[in-house]
């Protein structure tokens, strides 16, 4: 992946996370204001799309959640399918690290919720808020630190997001899926079959591809499978290869969507989902199984999980740190993956129906990633401010012992 391209997404994600964050505490003002009303009426406009017997209508927060989430799955699509085939999920030995520190991301602070919620089955279903990262709001507290961030230190966990979300991808499409519909599941399948018989012909065009996408979407809302995994899908068959033009059709689609996704789909999601009323609440609901466990799985178990996996991982010579940082900058990150906002909402969303485990949800989600965003500022500011450690010192560190050659770039 050429610099270049991983300089411009790391600007889009890093400035989309400072405007989530302000709408964001949008949303808490508007719900804990007399404000709250309006911003009631407005999330429940009722919007219907009909063409012949076929309609659709839901409130406008299930449009943002249903609707404009597809897209930003859309472009997480595209993220993945590029960097796995063209950037740094391409080369394994420089894609371990990542991915094994995604695991241990994703496995521990599920594990930390659900030991916090055993006698609170309600509550169990909420099992994967926490092992979410959001990029937006993690790379744009690491943008606040400059130009010290080693380039390879932000693409590490640019990449160990994307495989994060690659994960709650899957995660969604296995545990949090409505009564199916088999018509609809059939007619998205035959979308599959359009989608890759585009894409094996050769076409590069892409507005066949969108055409199938938007049905295949319908398809998917109707089928109980949640209509946002249609995005993916979608990407997946959008083809990597330069047209006759010399554009490839992803990275055009890529680089047309981010502004987009960055600058409203995402602030407007925090808008509609982040708000949460604290009237009528105790100091004691803030320690509640629901929100105490994903926020101690966000800031608890996703820096527990990143720090052990990798460090193992390291130890054992499977893989070595990203160039030019040391451990305590890596702990800094694994303090940032604890920002789980956006797609932590969004599972909780898919998770509870019940209002009061939704505002559990939002107050874990919110502590969790403050907590887990302060600190890991704190941490980098500190790791980044000098080099307090022998060259071959930290070498030693950094490689786990292992000495060059077959670990290295």
């Amino acid at each position: 992946m050429p610099v270049s391209a991983i300089k411009e997404f790391l600007k889009f994600e890093a400035a989309g996370g400072i405007l989530l964050a302000l709408a964001a505490v949008v949303a808490l003002i508007l719900a804990n204001t007399p404000l709250y009303t309006f911003y009631d009426a407005f999330l429940s406009v009722p919007v219907s799309v009909q063409v012949g017997d076929l309609i659709i209508a839901k409130p406008l927060l299930l449009w943002i959640n249903d609707g404009l989430m597809a897209v930003f799955f859309f472009l997480v699509g595209l993220e993945i399918k590029r960097e796995a085939l063209d950037g740094e999920l391409s080369d394994l030995r420089k894609a371990m690290l990542p991915i094994i520190a995604a695991v241990g991301g994703m496995v521990v602070p599920a594990g930390i919720y659900v030991l916090l919620n055993l006698g609170n089955p309600g509550g169990l279903p909420g099992w994967a808020i926490p092992a979410a990262t959001d990029i937006a709001f993690a790379l744009g507290v690491l943008s606040l630190l400059g130009a010290r961030v080693p380039t390879a230190l932000k693409v590490f966990l640019l990449a160990l997001a994307i495989i994060d979300d690659l994960g709650a991808i899957i995660i969604i499409a296995i545990f949090y899926t409505a009564d199916l519909s088999v018509i609809s599941l059939v007619l998205a399948a035959i979308c599959l079959v359009a989608l890759l018989t585009l894409n094996l012909a050769g076409v590069r065009r892409k507005t066949p591809f969108i055409l199938i996408g938007v049905v295949m979407w319908v398809c998917v809302l109707k089928s109980g499978v949640h209509a946002t995994l249609a995005g993916v899908a979608l990407a997946f068959f959008i083809p990597l290869a330069k047209d006759s033009e010399g554009e490839s059709p992803l990275r055009t689609m890529e680089h047309a969507l981010h502004p987009w996704v960055a600058y409203g789909i995402l602030p407007l999601f925090a808008l509609a989902n982040a708000g949460v009323s604290f009237a009528g609440m105790g100091f004691g609901d803030l320690f509640a199984p629901v929100p105490l466990g994903i926020a101690l799985g966000l800031f608890l178990g996703k820096q527990i999980g990143v720090v052990a996996f990798g460090f193992a991982a390291v130890r054992l010579g499977i893989c070595r740190l990203p160039e030019g940082t040391n451990w305590l900058a890596y702990y800094g990150v694994a303090l940032l993956t604890g920002i789980g906002f956006t797609m932590s909402l969004f599972i909780g969303t898919l998770a509870f129906s019940d209002p009061a485990n939704l505002v559990g949800v939002r107050i874990g989600v919110i502590g969790g990633s403050i907590l887990s965003g302060v600190m890991g500022y704190i941490v980098l500011q500190f790791a980044l401010s000098g080099d307090r450690r022998p060259a071959d010192e930290e070498t030693s560190l950094r490689t786990g012992g292992v000495t060059g050659g077959s670990h290295g770039d």
